[in-house]
């Protein structure tokens, strides 16, 4: 089905169209505190986290709980939940790539956003090889891990 049609919508509708209700910060049930980071956490919007991505500059990184950190900061919340934020990061990473698709040279730069251990990530277009080409042609160097399947930035913590 094509991304006009009224069943499917494309990657920029979803990071654009408004979530009924987000953002919002929630109360965690006693039981999840521990998991979640706190009593209360933020569930943002895809927009929330795609802005916060476009502010990592050109050969700098990011981690996913640095995202986490600083969009619950802003909103006073203990923590943003990581699930939302997975979801997320997916329809900006998708979102870029349709833009590069379309001609646009400035795209959101989801390449550099990476785990808290220095791994990329699997679920970004193209895959961690997509996303370590990227990385090396802003000067990273990339690094097998210790599963020999995980590649991860050498000296991440560098270019925070």
């Amino acid at each position: 089905m094509s991304a006009k049609s009224n069943k499917y919508k494309s990657w920029r509708e979803k990071l654009e169209n408004p979530v009924p209700g987000l953002p919002k910060v929630v109360d965690v049930p006693a039981k999840w505190q521990k998991q979640m980071g706190g009593k209360k956490i933020l569930v943002p919007t895809p927009m929330l986290v795609d802005e916060r991505i476009r502010k990592v500059p050109n050969k700098k990184l990011i981690t996913t709980g640095q995202i986490r950190k600083d969009l619950a900061k802003q909103f006073k919340a203990d923590s943003t939940c990581p699930m939302t934020l997975g979801i997320f990061l997916r329809i900006s990473s998708e979102t870029a790539e349709e833009d590069r698709c379309m001609g646009k040279k400035r795209i959101t730069p989801y390449w550099r956003v990476i785990k808290d251990d220095g791994s990329l990530n699997p679920k970004f277009p193209g895959g961690v090889k997509a996303q370590a080409q990227k990385l090396k042609k802003e000067g990273h160097k990339i690094a097998v891990g210790k599963s020999k399947t995980k590649l991860k930035v050498k000296d991440f913590d560098k270019a925070l």
